[in-house]
């Protein structure tokens, strides 16, 4: 059983019904919908086939609404793209569409304003690197350091000019109304800098009475230096390296995700490590051995998730990088020793009852040899603070909200399951056993233990272990 969790991002090359089941049934755990591309009616009719997919195969699949922040693109240009190399002279015009030669489109006036000569304009995550030479209020002339290929909508960074935008825009705001109405279940900010880039999300998801949980993308430097009062603020964290590693030296993002990662642990808040994980499988069907140690290490650092984007948007063997990804995660977890990272070492009187239930559940489940954790949630926040102590012991939560069902395919290690209602203790335990029992992953005379909150089915009561063996009379 896989415990690390694997992130799809939908597009052209897998938006079929089809594909989707094939990404399923390969090991996506979450969808990712980015609106940075894509109309409405395409998310749309994503989500609806996930949801039937989901359904059909009694398997928790999430969805992601990955908003596109205040990320500065090109507009349009011709199919082909423009080519430049090093020495060319560029143009960055204010409109949507490119005209002439080597005229690139920037819809942005602000931009035009505040770049100064002199400073860097990276395209492409980088890849295409130019440095301003003049600029007036409708054009901007750079020179072509890096050459490559350009494309529409490719993202542009500018490292040193510092733009005057929040975080949110009103375009993603009308995006999370949307998104709301398809029923998402996480919703990634972009270019976060501080906590209080979260609250506009925040407040439109309480003030529409829903548990969207808040996801904040760490790609700025002003976001690392302020990591701590966003991870307690946020949901959970998605280090997004692509422009992490543009707006930052290169070289120091590998530890700043060995950090990042670090914290959210402690924090016990669940982390993705995004951006060019397999980045070759866009067009060759294996990956390098570098994006194969790289999805290993991000794991024995302990990230909750690893995400594709590229891979199974654009790719041409986005199933098979699924695959690829999975069978990673398996043999880097038989690598991790048993116990290794069973608990963290915390003051007396720092945790919370709940919390305190959660590592007891762990060590008695690793001292009793337990075949399973059952989690009885309502909101999915036990079946968190489980996960959190990184146990050996599979944990199961089940719960009978559906949203909770869904939002855990995100956190490591936990197998959701749908259960019926219930509203007392015996009718509890008799529901999680034969619950558990059909999923033919425990057997009679196995030992099982199982937590829940008193009174049963009230959210933030957790305070109740059992360990019960498998065929035993069961009490409550």
């Amino acid at each position: 059983m896989r415990r690390t969790k694997i992130i799809c991002t939908v597009g052209p090359a897998t938006s079929a019904p089809d594909r989707l089941q094939a990404l399923v049934e390969a090991g996506m755990n979450v969808a990712r919908l980015n609106f940075s591309h894509g109309a409405y009616e395409f998310h749309a009719q994503t989500a609806q086939y996930i949801r039937q997919i989901s359904a059909d195969e009694q398997r928790p699949v999430a969805l992601l609404q990955d908003l596109c922040g205040p990320k500065i693109r090109l507009g349009t240009l011709p199919p082909d793209g423009l080519t430049v190399e090093a020495g060319d002279e560029v143009t960055f015009v204010l409109k949507e569409k490119g005209e002439n030669i080597n005229e690139l489109p920037l819809p942005l006036p602000t931009l035009f304003a505040m770049v100064r000569p002199g400073e860097p304009i990276l395209i492409n995550d980088g890849r295409v690197k130019m440095i301003v030479c003049d600029r007036d209020a409708d054009r901007i002339h750079a020179q072509v350091k890096t050459g490559g290929v350009i494309s529409t909508r490719k993202g542009v960074n500018l490292p040193v000019t510092r733009l005057p935008v929040s975080s949110i825009t009103e375009k993603d705001l009308q995006d999370l109304r949307f998104g709301m109405e398809l029923g998402i279940d996480w919703v990634a900010v972009s270019f976060v800098q501080s906590p209080y880039d979260l609250e506009p999300a925040q407040r439109m998801i309480e003030a529409a009475g829903l548990s969207i949980r808040v996801i904040a993308k760490i790609e700025r430097p002003e976001a690392v230096e302020q990591i701590d009062s966003i991870i307690a603020a946020a949901d959970g964290i998605m280090i997004a390296r692509g422009d992490l590693g543009v707006e930052m030296p290169i070289h120091e993002v590998p530890l700043i995700q060995k950090d990042i990662i670090r914290r959210c642990n402690q924090a016990g808040k669940p982390v993705i490590t995004a951006t060019q994980m397999l980045e070759s499988m866009i067009s060759a069907p294996d990956p390098t051995r570098a994006e194969a140690t790289d999805v290993a290490n991000s794991i024995l650092d302990g990230t909750d998730a690893v995400m594709l984007s590229g891979e199974t948007a654009v790719g041409q063997y986005p199933i098979a990088a699924v695959q690829v990804m999975h069978d990673i995660a398996i043999a880097t977890e038989k690598s991790l020793q048993e116990g290794s990272r069973h608990c963290w070492t915390n003051d007396a009187g720092s945790l919370s009852v709940t919390e305190s239930v959660a590592e007891a559940v762990c060590r008695i489940a690793y001292e009793t040899g337990a075949r399973a954790i059952l989690c009885n949630t309502s909101s999915g926040s036990t079946a968190k603070l489980v996960s959190k102590y990184r146990p050996q012991t599979p944990i199961f939560a089940l719960t009978p909200d559906e949203t909770a069902y869904h939002q855990m395919a995100l956190s490591w290690g936990v197998e959701p399951l749908l259960i019926p209602p219930v509203y007392n203790a015996e009718e509890m335990f008799t529901n999680l056993v034969n619950t558990i029992l059909r999923t033919g992953l425990v057997h009679e005379g196995d030992k099982v233990v199982i937590t829940s909150g008193v009174p049963i089915g009230k959210s933030g009561t957790t305070s109740l272990i059992k360990v019960h063996s498998i065929g035993q009379p069961i009490t409550a």
